[in-house]
């Protein structure tokens, strides 16, 4: 190989590395972009890391300016992309760290590469073509191993969303941030020139061919391992709320049974009472005392509207629930239609369907909230269907329902969403305990949940 033909080649490797290296971010970013943007996206991010790459060179800027220049440009560009700012600038982040830190992992072998390899004096075009054949092989080699590592740190990620508020975003950057500086500290130090020549940090300090790999290695390991504490830490305050909330939940089913039992011993009592109430009723009667029998009879019935139940749904658990969402939506404004009987009890536990009636009326009640007075309704209904038990509430909502991964509506500080996606989680669940389902669902301005329990065995 000529002079010429190296430079060449040095000219289009050079090229081909810069465009590899804006492929594997556009990929390393794609799988985090929303499904309405996964085709602009990538392109873009592609496009702006070799606009920051030719400003840099044009520039004649240091080497550590691209990754700082390609965090800040990334992360402003983000709502191009469909990307929120913290994840664009933690993905940049940890891109440029893997990149330094498998750069750093196979200098050292490039080295000893080199070494090993003999050296021809003459003639010319066989030193060029030497050195042709280790710059390829070290950025093949470079190329394999940076890939490889993003397709570790991606599948990582997409595990479990991490929660990038300001102190997740600073803890999770720490470490590839001073993975980052120490790859451009190292590479300014690698290879020196003073006072006419060459040299070289591993042929000066051997022991570095090892520390130095090792080092690259345990600060992408500590970016990794980030990841995974932070993801472990989600997971356990995700599931410490919801204990949390089964717990209130639980108490509030609980006060509701207690509340039947107590209105249904009332009840009881009552019966009791009745027999000496109609021999003063007759006594009355009997005296001629109309207007003491009229006061008499008065009296009784107030006393007995506490004990009305105006819907009865075939059961005092869901009596006493379905009875409380109709006194607040009326209270509200709120029109409540019911059509609900309860099914044969032993197939279906109370306690289970109180849940489900709690979570699927208490998420209507406060969606309605946010409708317009005159355009508030919910409607119940709950009938058994062969061996399964149908529920299904639907009510009105005012803005925008947004779908998460899981099928179940979310709700964000930037948009006033129906509040669907509480206690949704705990109803599926439930469902489950039953071998059913639950489907959700928005067409205009009416959200329907629908719950299906199949019956269980009674052996």
């Amino acid at each position: 190989m000529s002079g010429t033909g190296f430079q060449l080649f040095s000219q289009a490797l050079s090229i081909a590395v810069e465009l590899l290296h804006a492929g594997l971010l556009a990929a390393f970013f794609r799988p985090f972009v929303p499904q309405g943007s996964r085709r602009r996206g990538p392109l873009l991010v592609f496009s702006l890391y070799l606009l920051v790459q030719l400003a840099c060179g044009r520039a004649a800027l240091p080497q550590g300016s691209l990754g700082l220049l390609a965090a800040a440009l990334l992360t402003a560009a983000a709502g191009w992309t469909g990307l929120d700012r913290p994840l664009a600038f933690l993905l940049t982040l940890l891109y440029f760290n893997a990149r330094v830190s498998s750069g750093l992992m196979l200098e050292s072998l490039y080295f000893f590469l080199e070494r090993w390899l003999p050296a021809p004096s003459q003639p010319l075009e066989a030193v060029f073509l030497r050195a042709a054949a280790l710059v390829a092989l070290f950025l093949l080699s470079h190329a394999a191993l940076f890939a490889a590592m993003l397709y570790a740190l991606r599948r990582r990620l997409q595990r479990r969303p991490v929660p990038l508020h300001r102190r997740e975003l600073c803890y999770l950057a720490l470490v590839p941030t001073a993975g980052v500086l120490f790859g451009q500290v190292m590479s300014r130090l690698l290879i020196e020139v003073k006072d006419g020549a060459l040299f070289q940090l591993y042929e000066r300090h051997p022991a570095f061919l090892a520390v130095i790999p090792v080092l690259a290695l345990l600060f992408y390991a500590g970016a990794w391992l980030t990841i995974v504490f932070q993801q472990g830490m989600a997971a356990l305050r995700e599931e410490q709320a919801t204990h949390y909330m089964e717990y209130q939940q639980t108490q509030a089913i609980r006060a509701r049974i207690h509340e039947a039992e107590q209105f249904y011993t009332r009840i009881r009592g009552l019966k009791h009472e009745m027999r000496g109430h109609l021999t003063n009723i007759k006594g009355l009667a009997q005296n001629g005392e109309y207007e003491s029998l009229t006061d008499y009879i008065a009296k009784m019935d107030e006393s007995m509207s506490g004990f009305e139940l105006t819907l009865q749904t075939g059961n005092p658990v869901t009596d006493v629930i379905v009875n409380d969402i109709r006194r607040r939506s009326l209270d509200l404004g709120i029109r409540f239609q019911v059509e609900f009987h309860y099914p044969d009890p032993g197939a279906y536990d109370a306690f289970d369907v109180g849940i489900v009636l709690q979570n699927l009326l208490q998420n209507a009640v406060e969606a309605c909230e946010k409708v317009n007075e005159g355009e508030r309704f919910i409607v119940l209904t709950g009938k058994r269907k062969g061996r399964f038990f149908l529920i299904e509430v639907k009510n009105s909502f005012a803005g925008e329902v947004v779908f998460g991964q899981d099928g179940l509506p979310v709700t964000t500080k930037q948009e006033d969403a129906p509040m669907h996606g509480i206690g949704l989680t705990n109803v599926r669940r439930e469902a489950e305990k039953y071998m059913g389902e639950l489907e959700v669902k928005a067409v205009q301005r009416e959200f329907s949940a629908t719950v299906l329990l199949q019956e269980r065995s009674m052996s």
